[in-house]
């Protein structure tokens, strides 16, 4: 049977006794598979890499080596916390790598979608076997795949095209020698997070927002620039800021900043002021196969816009994106 199709029988996880059932089946699993040997975990700090990375210390214990990749594509803070929680609270074997200007770099003038996807994804491969080379007896690459990512990646027997490519689908490169390791890739996000709960994570890590694994790459839209990914970087916190203010954090499964490579004509201090518009999108799914819009007041959104356009460099406009999946993917890329 093919190991990336999810079995007609499967029961869906929404239980912690179907979540208990499932850990033991992915411990033993993992330990089959992995032997003596060491693993390494891409370790973003979202809520698949982090059950992964529960879910492999309850198998492997310091076997387990978490590598931590700031691209410099990260949200505002986010290095930091992945070092806060999983170094300093939860004792993990953590390497952080600061390869900003390596991917900033790679990235310079390219605005094709799915060439920033795969130039991120290899870029990330690449990362995690320099850092393979400098230890012993790592055999392994550990990944928070999920079904979602398997669905949207690969063509169907019918003959679509790929929605669009996945960093953590699809293998490693020829001359690598690692093996995967993909315990919840046939999970959908909601059975990621029942499991998640039944590890032990706490509640907020387990219902953190979901964040690609391109990062701001996919919403820095077109050709990534630093001025522009700065001004995205801190409009997406104005807005994570305010939702948690007004308690639509927990309300709302996925809500993020775009900020497109386009311009308009607008007023500051009695001045023209052409800037980037910067575009919201809030949306709620249980699957992340189909996704409906959050309604988000007024109100809140007129808060949200004066601080944007008056705290961020670089933006004069903040628009409301409304369109559901489908027609419209979660992402904008």
């Amino acid at each position: 049977m093919d190991s990336n199709k999810r079995p007609d029988s499967m029961a869906r996880i929404t239980t912690k006794e179907l979540a208990d059932a499932f850990i033991e089946e992915q411990i033993a699993a993992v330990r089959a598979q992995v032997g003596d040997k060491k693993v390494l975990l891409a370790l973003s700090g979202g809520v698949d890499s982090s059950v992964v990375a529960a879910l492999l210390i309850k198998a492997i214990g310091k076997q387990l080596i978490c590598v931590h990749v700031n691209h410099g594509l990260m949200r505002k803070g986010e290095s930091e916390n992945v070092i806060e929680v999983f170094r300093n609270q939860l004792d993990a074997n953590l390497i952080y790598v600061d390869a900003t200007d390596r991917f900033l770099n790679l990235l310079a003038g390219v605005s094709d979608p799915e060439t920033k996807r795969k130039t991120i994804g290899a870029e990330f491969i690449n990362v995690f076997a320099d850092e393979a080379r400098k230890l012993d007896g790592v055999s392994f690459l550990a990944q928070g795949t999920i079904y979602p990512d398997i669905l949207e990646s690969i063509k169907q027997a019918e003959g679509k095209e790929a929605v669009k490519s996945h960093h953590n689908v699809g293998g490693l490169p020829e001359d690598l020698d690692f093996e995967l390791v993909e315990p919840i890739k046939l999970l959908f996000k909601d059975e990621v997070r029942v499991v998640g709960e039944a590890l032990g994570l706490s509640h907020e890590m387990v219902y953190r927002q979901p964040f690609p694994g391109p990062g701001l790459g996919v919403r820095c839209l077109g050709a990534i620039t630093r001025d522009r990914l700065n001004a995205l970087r801190e409009a997406d916190a104005i807005l994570r800021e305010e939702f948690d203010i007004n308690g639509l954090a927990e309300k709302v499964w996925q809500y993020f900043v775009v900020v497109p490579d386009m311009k308009s004509v607008g007023v500051k201090d009695d001045s023209r002021y052409v800037g980037w518009p910067a575009i919201i999108r809030a949306v709620n799914t249980t699957d992340a196969m189909t996704a409906t819009i959050e309604e988000i007041p007024y109100a809140i959104l007129g808060k949200i816009t004066a601080r944007i356009t008056s705290e961020v460099k670089g933006i004069n406009r903040v628009l409301y994106d409304i369109t559901p999946k489908p027609t419209g993917t979660i992402e904008w890329e």
